[in-house]
């Protein structure tokens, strides 16, 4: 499953990039989020819990940040075991570019799942998938634009 899109954020380049490694700054931007501890410098463990469809699940994983080539682009790998429910895993490339209102960003993801989460539906998965990065994003924006009012 691949899923594309691209945001611009309301904040410098030099803003978002540390924002993607802070771990207080994901916690708030991952849905379902329960944890995110760092064990290194691109290594984090993360805790969640989703509905997808009928399912429900606690899923404990790892991200780990790879190519990193600040503040331009990285890729995330991540995987996570959701018990019975089954796993996920997959790469996401981030890019950073300056724009005009702030900082466009733009993420290519491709993931991959097993267990009862691939025997819900493709067209649900993807459905989800899309709305749970649709959500990430809009969370993640809100956590690095500077507040107003």
């Amino acid at each position: 499953m691949d899923i594309q899109g691209e945001r611009v954020l309301n904040a410098p380049r030099d803003v978002v990039w540390a924002s993607l490694f802070d771990t207080d700054v994901l916690q708030q931007s991952v849905p379902g989020c329960e944890s995110v501890v760092r064990e290194s410098d691109s290594l984090y463990r993360i805790t969640t819990v989703l509905v997808i469809g009928p399912l429900k699940a606690r899923f404990a994983g790892t991200l780990t940040i790879a190519d990193a080539q600040a503040p331009d682009a990285c890729t995330l790998v991540f995987q996570g075991q959701g018990g019975s429910v089954g796993m996920a895993k997959g790469t996401a490339v981030v890019r950073l570019t300056q724009a005009e209102q702030g900082t466009l960003l733009s993420y290519s993801a491709n993931a991959q799942i097993s267990g009862k989460l691939a025997q819900v539906g493709n067209r649900l998965i993807e459905a989800v998938a899309k709305k749970l990065s649709g959500v990430f994003f809009e969370k993640f924006e809100t956590a690095v634009s500077p507040q107003t009012g």
